[in-house]
Protein backbone atom coordinates (compact mmCIF):
# COMPACT_ATOMS: atom_id res chain seq x y z
CA UNK A 1 0.00 0.00 0.00
CA UNK A 2 1.13 3.64 -0.70
CA UNK A 3 1.49 6.47 1.30
CA UNK A 4 -0.08 9.23 0.59
CA UNK A 5 0.98 11.94 -1.16
CA UNK A 6 0.67 14.90 0.97
CA UNK A 7 -0.68 18.04 -0.16
CA UNK A 8 1.92 20.61 -1.67
CA UNK A 9 0.96 23.47 0.60
CA UNK A 10 -1.22 23.93 3.67
CA UNK A 11 -4.40 25.48 2.29
CA UNK A 12 -5.07 22.82 -0.22
CA UNK A 13 -8.96 22.79 -0.99
CA UNK A 14 -9.30 26.24 -0.64
CA UNK A 15 -11.06 27.83 -3.37
CA UNK A 16 -10.09 31.51 -4.11
CA UNK A 17 -11.58 33.82 -6.72
CA UNK A 18 -9.40 36.52 -7.48
CA UNK A 19 -10.72 39.52 -9.02
CA UNK A 20 -7.77 41.95 -8.16
CA UNK A 21 -5.20 44.29 -10.38
CA UNK A 22 -1.60 45.18 -10.32
CA UNK A 23 -0.14 44.34 -6.93
CA UNK A 24 -1.64 44.65 -3.55
CA UNK A 25 -4.78 42.27 -4.43
CA UNK A 26 -2.81 39.91 -6.62
CA UNK A 27 0.35 40.14 -3.85
CA UNK A 28 -2.64 38.69 -1.37
CA UNK A 29 -3.77 35.51 -3.43
CA UNK A 30 -0.06 35.10 -4.48
CA UNK A 31 0.57 34.38 -0.76
CA UNK A 32 -2.22 31.82 -0.48
CA UNK A 33 -1.46 30.53 -4.16
CA UNK A 34 1.85 30.12 -2.93
CA UNK A 35 0.47 27.54 0.12
CA UNK A 36 -1.85 25.54 -1.81
CA UNK A 37 -5.17 27.38 -2.92
CA UNK A 38 -6.69 27.06 -5.64
CA UNK A 39 -6.49 30.72 -6.94
CA UNK A 40 -8.85 31.81 -10.06
CA UNK A 41 -7.40 35.14 -11.58
CA UNK A 42 -10.60 37.07 -13.18
CA UNK A 43 -9.35 39.01 -16.42
CA UNK A 44 -11.03 41.31 -18.45
CA UNK A 45 -10.87 40.37 -22.18
CA UNK A 46 -7.14 41.45 -23.02
CA UNK A 47 -6.05 40.43 -20.00
CA UNK A 48 -5.52 42.46 -16.77
CA UNK A 49 -3.06 46.00 -17.75
CA UNK A 50 -0.14 44.61 -15.16
CA UNK A 51 0.76 42.11 -18.19
CA UNK A 52 2.01 45.10 -19.94
CA UNK A 53 4.50 46.11 -17.13
CA UNK A 54 8.07 45.09 -18.10
CA UNK A 55 10.66 44.68 -17.83
CA UNK A 56 10.52 41.38 -20.84
CA UNK A 57 12.86 38.36 -21.49
CA UNK A 58 13.84 38.21 -24.89
CA UNK A 59 11.82 36.18 -27.22
CA UNK A 60 8.82 36.32 -24.21
CA UNK A 61 5.18 36.26 -26.12
CA UNK A 62 4.03 40.04 -25.94
CA UNK A 63 0.31 40.66 -24.06
CA UNK A 64 -1.14 41.14 -27.20
CA UNK A 65 -0.56 37.41 -27.64
CA UNK A 66 -1.76 36.99 -24.24
CA UNK A 67 2.06 36.54 -22.70
CA UNK A 68 3.21 39.03 -19.92
CA UNK A 69 6.15 40.94 -18.43
CA UNK A 70 8.59 39.89 -15.40
CA UNK A 71 6.30 42.19 -13.19
CA UNK A 72 3.11 40.02 -13.55
CA UNK A 73 5.05 36.78 -13.87
CA UNK A 74 6.13 37.22 -10.04
CA UNK A 75 3.18 37.93 -8.24
CA UNK A 76 0.49 35.80 -10.43
CA UNK A 77 2.68 32.50 -10.45
CA UNK A 78 0.82 29.26 -9.13
CA UNK A 79 -2.58 31.00 -10.83
CA UNK A 80 -5.33 30.38 -13.36
CA UNK A 81 -6.81 32.70 -15.75
CA UNK A 82 -9.96 32.97 -16.64
CA UNK A 83 -11.33 35.49 -19.01
CA UNK A 84 -14.80 37.11 -18.17
CA UNK A 85 -16.57 40.62 -19.56
CA UNK A 86 -17.97 41.55 -16.03
CA UNK A 87 -20.09 44.56 -18.36
CA UNK A 88 -22.15 41.59 -19.79
CA UNK A 89 -24.75 40.27 -17.87
CA UNK A 90 -23.96 36.39 -19.05
CA UNK A 91 -20.27 37.52 -17.82
CA UNK A 92 -21.25 38.43 -14.31
CA UNK A 93 -23.97 35.27 -13.96
CA UNK A 94 -20.24 33.24 -14.84
CA UNK A 95 -18.75 34.75 -11.82
CA UNK A 96 -21.93 34.94 -9.53
CA UNK A 97 -21.73 31.05 -10.44
CA UNK A 98 -17.99 30.35 -9.92
CA UNK A 99 -18.25 32.57 -6.46
CA UNK A 100 -20.81 30.34 -5.07
CA UNK A 101 -18.85 26.91 -4.76
CA UNK A 102 -15.75 29.06 -3.65
CA UNK A 103 -14.41 29.61 -0.13
CA UNK A 104 -13.29 33.18 -0.66
CA UNK A 105 -13.23 36.29 -3.52
CA UNK A 106 -10.97 39.17 -3.45
CA UNK A 107 -11.43 42.12 -4.58
CA UNK A 108 -9.48 45.54 -4.63
CA UNK A 109 -11.49 47.96 -7.11
CA UNK A 110 -12.20 51.10 -5.45
CA UNK A 111 -15.50 51.37 -3.34
CA UNK A 112 -18.67 51.11 -4.77
CA UNK A 113 -16.87 49.24 -7.90
CA UNK A 114 -18.52 45.47 -7.71
CA UNK A 115 -22.05 47.14 -6.20
CA UNK A 116 -22.56 48.76 -8.87
CA UNK A 117 -21.63 45.36 -11.13
CA UNK A 118 -24.23 43.37 -8.93
CA UNK A 119 -21.60 41.89 -7.39
CA UNK A 120 -21.93 42.84 -4.06
CA UNK A 121 -21.06 40.75 -0.73
CA UNK A 122 -24.26 41.11 0.65
CA UNK A 123 -25.85 39.51 -3.12
CA UNK A 124 -23.02 36.54 -3.47
CA UNK A 125 -23.19 35.70 0.35
CA UNK A 126 -26.86 35.26 -0.24
CA UNK A 127 -26.02 32.54 -2.45
CA UNK A 128 -23.14 31.11 -0.67
CA UNK A 129 -23.45 32.20 2.97
CA UNK A 130 -19.80 29.90 3.85
CA UNK A 131 -18.09 32.91 1.18
CA UNK A 132 -15.02 35.05 3.03
CA UNK A 133 -15.19 38.27 0.70
CA UNK A 134 -11.73 40.04 1.06
CA UNK A 135 -11.69 43.69 0.09
CA UNK A 136 -8.31 45.78 -0.07
CA UNK A 137 -8.97 49.01 -1.01
CA UNK A 138 -6.64 52.31 -0.31
CA UNK A 139 -9.07 53.95 2.36
CA UNK A 140 -11.29 50.92 3.38
CA UNK A 141 -14.90 49.69 3.08
CA UNK A 142 -17.42 51.84 3.65
CA UNK A 143 -19.07 48.47 5.58
CA UNK A 144 -15.84 48.93 8.25
CA UNK A 145 -16.41 53.24 8.74
CA UNK A 146 -16.55 55.58 6.20
CA UNK A 147 -13.15 57.53 5.56
CA UNK A 148 -13.45 60.31 4.66
CA UNK A 149 -11.07 59.72 1.77
CA UNK A 150 -12.96 56.95 0.36
CA UNK A 151 -13.21 58.16 -2.98
CA UNK A 152 -9.41 58.91 -3.10
CA UNK A 153 -7.48 56.42 -5.41
CA UNK A 154 -4.94 54.92 -3.39
CA UNK A 155 -1.55 53.59 -5.30
CA UNK A 156 1.76 52.49 -2.93
CA UNK A 157 3.35 56.15 -2.56
CA UNK A 158 -0.28 57.32 -1.65
CA UNK A 159 -0.52 54.68 1.43
CA UNK A 160 3.38 54.82 2.29
CA UNK A 161 2.90 58.80 2.68
CA UNK A 162 -0.13 58.59 4.29
CA UNK A 163 0.11 55.03 6.40
CA UNK A 164 3.22 57.38 8.47
CA UNK A 165 5.94 55.02 7.18
CA UNK A 166 7.26 57.75 5.57
CA UNK A 167 6.91 60.81 7.82
CA UNK A 168 10.18 58.81 9.37
CA UNK A 169 11.97 57.53 6.71
CA UNK A 170 15.06 59.65 5.35
CA UNK A 171 18.51 59.76 4.63
CA UNK A 172 19.79 61.80 7.42
CA UNK A 173 18.02 62.23 10.73
CA UNK A 174 15.33 65.48 10.77
CA UNK A 175 15.71 65.79 7.16
CA UNK A 176 13.05 64.73 4.38
CA UNK A 177 10.94 61.80 4.00
CA UNK A 178 11.36 59.45 1.31
CA UNK A 179 9.70 56.60 -0.20
CA UNK A 180 10.88 53.35 0.42
CA UNK A 181 12.07 51.08 -2.88
CA UNK A 182 10.04 48.35 -2.72
CA UNK A 183 6.21 48.92 -3.04
CA UNK A 184 5.27 48.49 0.44
CA UNK A 185 2.03 50.40 0.39
CA UNK A 186 1.00 48.11 -1.76
CA UNK A 187 2.74 44.43 -0.21
CA UNK A 188 2.17 45.05 3.83
CA UNK A 189 -1.71 45.61 3.77
CA UNK A 190 -1.47 42.63 1.31
CA UNK A 191 0.38 40.34 3.72
CA UNK A 192 -2.62 41.65 6.08
CA UNK A 193 -5.23 40.58 3.30
CA UNK A 194 -4.08 37.18 3.62
CA UNK A 195 -3.76 36.86 6.85
CA UNK A 196 -7.60 37.87 7.34
CA UNK A 197 -8.25 35.84 4.71
CA UNK A 198 -6.47 32.40 6.73
CA UNK A 199 -8.53 33.61 10.28
CA UNK A 200 -11.91 34.38 8.53
CA UNK A 201 -11.77 30.77 6.73
CA UNK A 202 -10.60 28.96 10.03
CA UNK A 203 -13.68 30.53 11.72
CA UNK A 204 -16.10 29.72 8.35
CA UNK A 205 -14.22 26.17 8.32
CA UNK A 206 -15.73 25.65 12.45
CA UNK A 207 -19.19 27.81 11.51
CA UNK A 208 -20.43 27.40 8.14
CA UNK A 209 -20.66 31.04 7.91
CA UNK A 210 -17.98 33.75 6.09
CA UNK A 211 -17.96 37.16 6.19
CA UNK A 212 -16.33 40.47 4.94
CA UNK A 213 -12.60 41.01 5.45
CA UNK A 214 -12.01 45.07 4.89
CA UNK A 215 -8.39 46.26 4.61
CA UNK A 216 -7.54 49.87 4.30
CA UNK A 217 -3.93 50.10 2.59
CA UNK A 218 -2.96 52.72 4.52
CA UNK A 219 -4.48 51.04 7.94
CA UNK A 220 -2.16 48.08 6.89
CA UNK A 221 1.17 50.71 6.39
CA UNK A 222 -0.03 52.22 9.99
CA UNK A 223 0.16 49.02 11.69
CA UNK A 224 3.29 48.57 10.81
CA UNK A 225 4.68 52.01 12.17
CA UNK A 226 3.31 50.78 15.30
CA UNK A 227 6.00 52.77 17.19
CA UNK A 228 5.03 56.21 15.94
CA UNK A 229 1.70 55.45 17.36
CA UNK A 230 3.11 54.90 21.48
CA UNK A 231 5.92 57.40 20.65
CA UNK A 232 3.54 59.99 20.32
CA UNK A 233 1.18 58.77 22.49
CA UNK A 234 3.71 58.78 25.41
CA UNK A 235 5.87 61.86 24.78
CA UNK A 236 3.54 64.42 22.41
CA UNK A 237 6.29 64.10 20.10
CA UNK A 238 5.95 63.46 16.57
CA UNK A 239 8.49 61.39 15.16
CA UNK A 240 10.70 62.58 12.16
CA UNK A 241 12.68 61.00 9.39
CA UNK A 242 15.46 58.80 11.49
CA UNK A 243 18.32 58.75 8.86
CA UNK A 244 19.82 55.30 8.84
CA UNK A 245 19.97 54.84 12.59
CA UNK A 246 17.60 54.25 15.28
CA UNK A 247 15.78 56.91 18.04
CA UNK A 248 16.32 54.36 20.86
CA UNK A 249 19.71 52.26 20.21
CA UNK A 250 23.15 53.40 19.44
CA UNK A 251 25.49 52.34 17.47
CA UNK A 252 22.64 50.67 15.18
CA UNK A 253 22.23 51.43 11.38
CA UNK A 254 24.24 51.82 8.64
CA UNK A 255 27.92 52.66 8.33
CA UNK A 256 30.40 53.38 5.14
CA UNK A 257 32.73 50.02 3.89
CA UNK A 258 35.51 50.48 0.88
CA UNK A 259 33.21 49.00 -1.17
CA UNK A 260 29.40 49.94 -0.11
CA UNK A 261 28.11 50.14 3.57
CA UNK A 262 27.46 47.42 6.05
CA UNK A 263 24.16 47.67 8.85
CA UNK A 264 25.47 46.66 12.82
CA UNK A 265 23.67 47.48 15.93
CA UNK A 266 23.91 47.03 19.34
CA UNK A 267 20.99 46.37 21.31
CA UNK A 268 22.26 45.19 24.26
CA UNK A 269 24.86 46.53 26.48
CA UNK A 270 26.73 43.26 26.85
CA UNK A 271 27.36 43.66 23.04
CA UNK A 272 29.40 46.99 23.33
CA UNK A 273 32.50 45.19 24.87
CA UNK A 274 33.01 42.32 22.61
CA UNK A 275 31.89 45.07 19.25
CA UNK A 276 34.86 47.35 20.59
CA UNK A 277 37.06 44.56 20.98
CA UNK A 278 37.18 43.41 17.57
CA UNK A 279 37.74 47.07 16.80
CA UNK A 280 41.00 47.01 18.64
CA UNK A 281 39.63 49.76 21.11
CA UNK A 282 39.25 47.93 23.88
CA UNK A 283 39.86 50.96 26.03
CA UNK A 284 35.89 51.75 25.27
CA UNK A 285 34.67 48.85 27.12
CA UNK A 286 34.25 50.27 30.47
CA UNK A 287 34.56 53.91 29.54
CA UNK A 288 31.34 55.57 31.48
CA UNK A 289 30.60 57.78 28.48
CA UNK A 290 30.01 55.05 25.83
CA UNK A 291 29.60 51.91 28.42
CA UNK A 292 25.61 52.03 28.23
CA UNK A 293 23.44 52.49 25.33
CA UNK A 294 22.01 55.73 27.32
CA UNK A 295 25.60 57.41 27.30
CA UNK A 296 26.06 56.63 23.97
CA UNK A 297 22.73 58.02 22.87
CA UNK A 298 23.70 61.23 24.41
CA UNK A 299 26.89 60.93 22.00
CA UNK A 300 25.15 59.58 19.30
CA UNK A 301 26.79 61.53 16.63
CA UNK A 302 30.58 61.16 18.05
CA UNK A 303 29.93 57.61 18.45
CA UNK A 304 28.81 56.98 14.96
CA UNK A 305 31.23 59.22 13.96
CA UNK A 306 33.98 56.70 15.31
CA UNK A 307 32.85 53.45 14.56
CA UNK A 308 32.05 55.11 10.64
CA UNK A 309 35.88 55.47 10.61
CA UNK A 310 36.38 52.41 11.42
CA UNK A 311 34.68 50.75 9.14
CA UNK A 312 35.06 53.00 6.03
CA UNK A 313 38.69 51.89 6.15
CA UNK A 314 37.54 48.06 5.27
CA UNK A 315 35.76 45.87 2.74
CA UNK A 316 32.47 44.01 3.45
CA UNK A 317 34.11 40.98 3.34
CA UNK A 318 36.92 42.36 5.96
CA UNK A 319 33.95 43.60 7.96
CA UNK A 320 32.17 40.46 7.35
CA UNK A 321 35.04 38.47 8.81
CA UNK A 322 35.52 40.35 11.63
CA UNK A 323 31.93 40.89 12.33
CA UNK A 324 30.09 38.11 11.41
CA UNK A 325 28.79 35.53 14.26
CA UNK A 326 29.38 37.74 16.88
CA UNK A 327 27.76 40.84 17.31
CA UNK A 328 24.10 41.70 14.87
CA UNK A 329 25.77 42.46 11.63
CA UNK A 330 25.20 42.24 7.75
CA UNK A 331 26.32 44.16 4.81
CA UNK A 332 24.05 45.70 2.80
CA UNK A 333 23.31 43.28 -0.51
CA UNK A 334 22.16 44.24 -3.76
CA UNK A 335 20.24 42.15 -6.34
CA UNK A 336 23.68 40.52 -7.46
CA UNK A 337 25.22 40.25 -4.37
CA UNK A 338 21.61 38.27 -3.33
CA UNK A 339 22.07 36.31 -6.31
CA UNK A 340 25.84 34.73 -5.72
CA UNK A 341 24.85 34.66 -1.76
CA UNK A 342 24.69 30.94 -0.47
CA UNK A 343 22.31 31.85 2.05
CA UNK A 344 19.07 32.19 -0.29
CA UNK A 345 20.50 29.83 -2.74
CA UNK A 346 20.48 27.20 0.75
CA UNK A 347 17.18 28.71 1.28
CA UNK A 348 15.42 27.99 -2.13
CA UNK A 349 14.40 31.92 -2.03
CA UNK A 350 15.26 32.30 -5.73
CA UNK A 351 12.86 30.11 -7.59
CA UNK A 352 13.18 29.54 -11.68
CA UNK A 353 9.73 29.86 -13.83
CA UNK A 354 9.16 29.38 -17.71
CA UNK A 355 8.19 32.37 -19.75
CA UNK A 356 6.70 31.57 -22.31
CA UNK A 357 8.54 31.88 -25.78
CA UNK A 358 11.71 33.02 -23.74
CA UNK A 359 14.93 31.26 -24.52
CA UNK A 360 15.68 31.29 -20.37
CA UNK A 361 13.67 31.09 -17.09
CA UNK A 362 12.99 34.08 -15.29
CA UNK A 363 14.22 34.30 -11.39
CA UNK A 364 11.22 35.65 -8.89
CA UNK A 365 11.58 35.48 -5.36
CA UNK A 366 10.17 32.46 -3.53
CA UNK A 367 8.00 32.37 -0.54
CA UNK A 368 10.24 32.46 2.93
CA UNK A 369 7.48 30.46 4.48
CA UNK A 370 9.17 27.00 5.31
CA UNK A 371 6.56 24.04 6.59
CA UNK A 372 7.73 20.57 7.14
CA UNK A 373 4.69 18.78 5.90
CA UNK A 374 3.33 21.25 3.38
CA UNK A 375 6.20 23.35 1.76
CA UNK A 376 4.20 25.82 -0.41
CA UNK A 377 6.50 27.73 -2.94
CA UNK A 378 6.20 28.26 -6.54
CA UNK A 379 5.45 25.41 -8.51
CA UNK A 380 4.29 27.07 -11.50
CA UNK A 381 4.58 29.89 -13.97
CA UNK A 382 2.08 32.72 -14.14
CA UNK A 383 -0.72 31.86 -16.72
CA UNK A 384 -1.39 33.17 -20.12
CA UNK A 385 -4.79 35.40 -20.83
CA UNK A 386 -7.85 33.03 -20.30
CA UNK A 387 -5.24 30.10 -20.35
CA UNK A 388 -7.55 28.19 -17.52
CA UNK A 389 -11.37 29.37 -19.14
CA UNK A 390 -12.78 26.14 -20.50
CA UNK A 391 -11.11 23.97 -17.92
CA UNK A 392 -12.33 26.25 -15.16
CA UNK A 393 -15.42 26.65 -16.38
CA UNK A 394 -16.09 22.79 -17.00
CA UNK A 395 -15.00 21.83 -13.23
CA UNK A 396 -17.68 24.69 -12.21
CA UNK A 397 -20.08 22.42 -13.88
CA UNK A 398 -20.44 24.35 -17.53
CA UNK A 399 -21.24 22.35 -19.87
CA UNK A 400 -19.68 22.07 -23.34
CA UNK A 401 -22.66 24.06 -25.31
CA UNK A 402 -22.57 27.07 -22.68
CA UNK A 403 -18.91 27.48 -22.30
CA UNK A 404 -19.42 28.01 -26.38
CA UNK A 405 -22.00 30.02 -25.95
CA UNK A 406 -20.39 32.22 -23.70
CA UNK A 407 -17.57 32.13 -25.76
CA UNK A 408 -19.40 33.04 -28.53
CA UNK A 409 -21.17 36.64 -26.99
CA UNK A 410 -17.51 37.08 -25.84
CA UNK A 411 -18.60 36.70 -22.16
CA UNK A 412 -15.65 34.46 -21.28
CA UNK A 413 -12.55 34.34 -23.55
Amino acid sequence: MHAKTPPFGALDGLTVIDVTVMLAGPYASMMLADQGARVIKIEPPGGEDARRVGPYLGGALPPEQGGYGAYFASINRNKDSVVIDLKQEAGKDVLRRLAAKADVLIDNYRGGVMERLGLSYESLAEANPRLVYAALRGFGDRRSGESPYAAWPAYDPVSQAMGGIMGITGATAGGPPTKIGPGVGDIMPAMFLAFGIAAACWRAQRTGRGQFLDIAMVDGVLAVCERIVFQYSATGIAPKPEGSGHPLLCPFGLFPAKDGFVSLGIPKDEFWAPFVRLMDRPELAGDPRYATNAARLERRDEVNALIGAWTAARTKAELAAAFGGKIPFGPVLQADDIFADPHFAARTMLAEVEMPGADRPLTVANTPLRLSETPGGVRRRAPLTGEDTDKVLAEFGFDTGEIARLRESGAVG
